[in-house]
């Protein structure tokens, strides 16, 4: 699997644990890993980081992140992607779209 996922901090780690758990070649970083942006880094320097490393976010942020987008796309920028995950959904619900996703 080609895709990179790296979830927001404050995503339940849930989210990765039953990422690996049902497909351990994914490679899942959150926030505050080691070899991750560190808790606290501002969604812009994380929208560069993923950049950067290739990685797709998979975040809950609806208020500011769409904003910080924009603006990073704006200055000639890209991301891989983002996820915005439904709240509705179960952490079940959302890890099968996940995986779905990155199997494609």
């Amino acid at each position: 699997m080609a895709i990179r996922y790296l979830l927001d901090e404050h995503l339940n780690p849930a989210y990765r644990s039953q990422l690996v758990r049902r497909e351990p070649e994914l490679v899942v970083r959150i926030i505050g890993d080691l070899d991750a942006p560190p808790k606290a880094t501002l969604d812009p320097e994380i929208l560069i980081w993923c950049q950067t490393n290739g990685f797709i976010l998979v975040t809950n942020n609806r208020k500011s992140m769409p904003g910080h987008l924009a603006n990073h796309l704006a200055s000639g920028c890209h991301v891989p992607g983002i996820f915005t995950i439904d709240t509705n959904q179960s952490i079940g619900q959302t890890v099968e779209e996940l995986i779905t996703i990155a199997g494609t």
